[in-house]
């Protein structure tokens, strides 16, 4: 215990040092910074940045060090930016940092009464979602397809959307996430829904009728493990589980049930045979609200960003280290294919901040400069 006591006390030597280094590394960092004002210069440089990480990791004694210590001065030199920021007032130069300003200054308090649109028909989980966050302030109108849905904003025919982006068991919406990074509206509200799922039919079925089952192909998979005690029914994907329901009580046909919500089957007249046939108990659904412009509502706490990145080595490392150095707690990070781009993806981003905080500019500069394309998706109220 002597032996690492003394080892100990030199790391405490070392570390004393290394603060003090630190502060006067500080110290000429100000003195740039004000450099870079008298003439207007960003305050970051990547080439520059990426030639003194590349001459700092040469230093190590042994190879197995460098990626350690190119680490290290890539979290000092965020720190450096950060401080930098501070006395540096950037002009817009980046197209991410100068859309998302555009919209903050375009905001729009939100609409009373509003029409909304949502994929499916009356009794689907996203109908469900409406009502959670409007009450029943607004008109809820179901459409077919998800890209209906962001065909109505743009025609002016709705004031919001709502539409789901990820289930707690079977993990992202990937036609929203897409149709999201295409349509350029911003999120300003999310809500979930517990989904419970139910096997109906029409009056007078019962399991041993029963042909061939409806459903959306989420609620087909997140019932498998009671379908699967039936491996003689016919699955029959549908465009959504409400739509289903509709349909089953349409025919009015005995071998036919449908898997979608109690609420369905109240509104078309259909008896539940089984109730919760979703295995995950705890299942919820989480759905964004859409709008064709930023909102800014009251307590926003959440925002949601896209971004692709350089094809290069350490570029989605970059981007953590600026909100690892801001202390911004990342809520999501969800990754999608970029279309025409083999293997290079676009990312979801979430993190808390409200776009007005003050810190939160030279936070947008830094992610616009550091990303090869960055958008703002929105701000709004955490609802999780």
């Amino acid at each position: 215990m002597e032996e690492l006591k003394q080892y100990r006390e030199q790391i405490d030597t070392i570390d004393r040092q290394l603060a003090d280094l630190f502060q006067q590394r500080m110290d000429v960092v100000d003195n740039v910074g004000r450099y870079k004002v008298e003439r207007n210069m960003p305050v970051l440089d990547a080439k520059r940045e990426q030639e003194v990480l590349a001459a700092k990791a040469a230093l190590a004694r042994d190879e197995g060090m460098s990626a350690d210590l190119a680490a290290l001065f890539e979290n000092i030199m965020a720190i450096s930016r950060r401080r930098q920021r501070g006395l540096v007032k950037e002009n817009g130069e980046e197209p991410g940092y100068e859309r998302c300003k555009r919209a903050i200054a375009a905001a729009r308090t939100p609409v009373s009464n509003p029409k909304v649109v949502y994929q499916g028909v009356a009794g689907a989980y996203s109908e469900m979602a409406c009502i959670n966050f409007f009450g029943d302030t607004s008109e809820n109108i179901g459409l077919e397809q998800f890209e209906d849905v962001f065909e109505a904003l743009k025609k002016g025919e709705a004031d919001y959307a709502v539409l789901p982006i990820e289930n707690s068991t079977s993990g992202a919406i990937r036609q929203v996430y897409d149709l999201m990074t295409q349509y350029e509206y911003s999120i300003v509200g999310e809500t979930t829904v517990r989904v419970e799922h139910c096997l109906m039919a029409p009056r007078g079925a019962s399991l041993d009728t029963i042909t061939h089952v409806y459903s959306h192909e989420q609620g087909l998979f997140q019932s498998d493990r009671f379908l699967n005690t039936h491996p003689d029914w016919v699955q029959v994907p549908c465009a959504d589980t409400a739509g289903a329901g509709k349909y089953v009580a349409r025919t009015g046909d005995m071998t036919k049930a449908a898997i979608c919500s109690e609420r369905a089957a109240a509104l078309y007249g259909l008896d539940i045979l089984v109730r919760g046939t979703n295995h995950n108990s705890n299942n919820t659904t989480r759905f964004v609200v859409v709008s064709p412009v930023m909102e800014l509502r009251e307590g926003a706490d959440k925002i949601s960003t896209v971004f692709s990145l350089p094809h290069e080595a350490g570029s989605l490392h970059r981007i953590m280290t600026i909100f690892a150095v801001n202390g911004l707690n990342m809520t999501r990070l969800e990754s999608r294919p970029m279309p025409g781009h083999s293997w290079e993806y676009m990312f979801f981003l979430e993190f808390t901040g409200n776009l007005t905080a003050p810190e939160m500019d030279g936070i947008l500069h830094e992610l616009a400069q550091t990303a090869a394309d960055f958008r703002v998706l929105g701000n709004f109220v955490s609802n999780l």
